[in-house]
């Protein structure tokens, strides 16, 4: 059963009460496998998102970072061995580029590994997502990118809703006609096991121009 996590972002750790639910989820503890969201920057591989697994008692045998300095056909391979992958925080564009470059996203499909990305990596994660100016992509005209597709929803992840509710929901408007989007801020999660859509924090659900607060199911 494969099971995907989008996450917002969160300060220090995961909540006590996700942490035992990822606890559960990531029984294969051999690899974690982290993609960049900005490949040139050369991170340890002990990124933000690393310790949020250290603090929860989720800890593996190997860890991976994939970035520049990894060849082309060792990400793959890495991603075909992982336990779970991480697509980290960061830059949206250039970690949607750099899965195109690298050719990860039918690897990633295909891959048995739980799937989890925070912030700009849950993005990447969905199907489609909207880059606009008003969501902070340094863009002038707004354009919709495909995303890995792990699931037939958006993302808007990371966002400041909670003071922009109208400005997001007139934006998404037009790809919510076409398509669900998940929209949350800090300290959320969307879980996608098998079949069935796992709500954690405070999610928003915006379909056919429609916003509305999902209840917590985690």
């Amino acid at each position: 059963m494969k099971t995907h996590y989008y996450l917002g972002w969160f300060n220090n750790f995961f909540p006590e009460k996700l942490g035992k639910v990822l606890q559960k989820d990531i029984s294969n503890r051999k690899s974690l496998v982290m993609i960049s969201s900005n490949p040139s920057f050369y991170e340890e591989v002990s990124a933000t998102e690393r310790s949020w697994f250290d603090y929860a008692n989720i800890l593996f045998d190997e860890y991976h970072l994939i970035n520049y300095l990894v060849q082309k056909e060792d990400a793959q391979l890495l991603i075909q061995n992982a336990s779970v992958i991480f697509l980290l925080g960061g830059n949206t564009v250039k970690q949607n580029e750099f899965l195109i470059e690298y050719e990860l996203s039918d690897a990633i499909k295909k891959s048995r590994a739980v799937v989890m990305g925070a912030s700009a990596g849950a993005i990447n994660m969905s199907a489609k997502w909207l880059c606009s100016k008003n969501f902070g992509y340094n863009v002038e005209e707004s354009s919709v990118y495909d995303g890995i597709g792990l699931d037939d929803f958006s993302v808007l992840s990371h966002f400041d809703l909670e003071n922009n509710m109208t400005m997001v929901q007139n934006e998404l408007s037009a790809l919510s006609e076409e398509i669900n989007i998940y929209a949350s801020n800090k300290d959320c999660a969307v879980r996608v096991k098998g079949d069935k859509i796992d709500i954690f924090g405070n999610v928003y659900l915006i379909s056919n121009s429609i916003m509305q607060k999902l209840e917590e199911t985690l």
